[in-house]
């Protein structure tokens, strides 16, 4: 199996498993949260799919297709109930995306030619960046809460 077709697997899981989130969540900022990283899981897609083009014949040999699955941190049911206890998924995004770079740099570390092991290689240096996008993401989403826009504060210059 390409390397590549297995990750871009794993972000269509993801994409379909933060849409799930999205339909299942009530807040109206749960809802954008999840939606702008399923919309950042399509935009990951398409980024592989110019990787793949790019490097050819990185294969995963001996590895079965169930290496090539998302497997989330918890479960839809159980994210939507830890949302209630601490809203902040900030978290468990990160837990997710650290894992993925983990599985890559593992898979690296194994590889037994120079091709397939500098594709996973741009694989979790990929992560990294989505991982960064992720941090952008959460900022965004939160900056309402914690941005301070008060008249009062315009004019700082002391006397």
């Amino acid at each position: 199996m390409n390397v590549f077709d297995c990750a871009i697997k794993i972000e269509e899981e993801t994409k379909s498993y933060y849409e799930g989130l999205e339909a299942e969540a009530m807040e109206p900022e749960m809802k954008t949260l999840f939606s702008m990283l399923a919309a950042s899981e399509e935009e990951h897609q398409r980024k592989l799919r110019r990787l793949r083009k790019r490097i050819k014949g990185a294969r995963l040999e001996g590895l079965n297709g169930n290496v090539c699955r998302f497997r989330p941190l918890l479960s839809q049911r159980e994210l939507l109930e830890e949302t209630g206890r601490d809203p902040n998924l900030y978290r468990f995004a990160v837990n997710n995306e650290e894992q993925d770079i983990r599985f890559y740099e593992e898979l690296a570390a194994a590889a037994t030619d120079d091709v397939t092991r500098r594709g996973l290689r741009l694989l979790a240096e990929e992560e990294r960046r989505h991982l960064q996008m992720v941090a952008n993401i959460y900022s965004f989403v939160e900056t309402p809460k914690t941005f301070l826009a008060w008249s009062e504060f315009s004019n700082t210059k002391e006397l």
